[in-house]
């Protein structure tokens, strides 16, 4: 089973997709954490680097080409990241996980150890530098689900909700229910 989970900032993209991992006994490639360590090794904030990566496309390239080989690599893996969807065309499930501005920024907030205002803003920055990079780069539009099996809302179900969710959906797809032909 290859599943796929994105969604924006603050969504739970990566914690869903840890627990999901170790519920199915699967691998995980985390795009968000390649960043994030990209990040971390220029000693740069996320919103910082999201400023170079809108300069440079090699940023993003970089962290989407090797998550997109990684997952080649595997049969049984979740794949965590804002364009896992697009970069892992063969996913046998697609998940995209949504909650309102203020839930993922005052989830932001708390991980990121900054006040609200702050991690508002520079969530919204990030969204902006993304969707524009993402659009530029690839062609695509962020806001077309059409591509995802799976649409949920992380802040109505949390992350033991969504979990179970998209459990229930992966047993359905490795059972070939509700498949249609196409």
């Amino acid at each position: 089973m290859k599943i796929t989970l994105s969604g924006l900032p603050g969504s739970g993209t990566t914690t869903v997709a840890r627990l999901l991992a170790k519920e199915l006994g699967l691998e995980l490639i985390s795009a968000g954490e390649m960043f994030r360590e990209l990040a971390s090794a220029e000693k740069l904030r996320l919103e910082q680097f999201s400023e170079l990566a809108e300069e440079d496309e090699d940023f993003d390239r970089k962290v989407d080409e090797r998550q997109a080989e990684e997952a080649r690599k595997r049969a049984e893996v979740v794949v965590e990241g804002r364009l896992s969807g697009f970069f892992v065309p063969d996913a046998d499930l697609k998940v995209w996980l949504k909650a309102p501005s203020a839930v993922r920024a005052s989830r932001i907030a708390g991980r990121e150890g900054e006040g609200y205002e702050a991690a508002f803003s520079a969530m919204k920055n990030r969204e902006r530098s993304e969707r524009e990079r993402y659009e530029k780069y690839y062609g695509i539009i962020l806001d077309d689900l059409s591509l995802y099996d799976l649409v949920l809302n992380s802040a109505r179900w949390g992350e033991r909700g969504v979990v179970a969710v998209v459990k229930v959906a992966a047993e359905n797809v490795e059972r070939g229910v509700g498949l249609k032909e196409e």
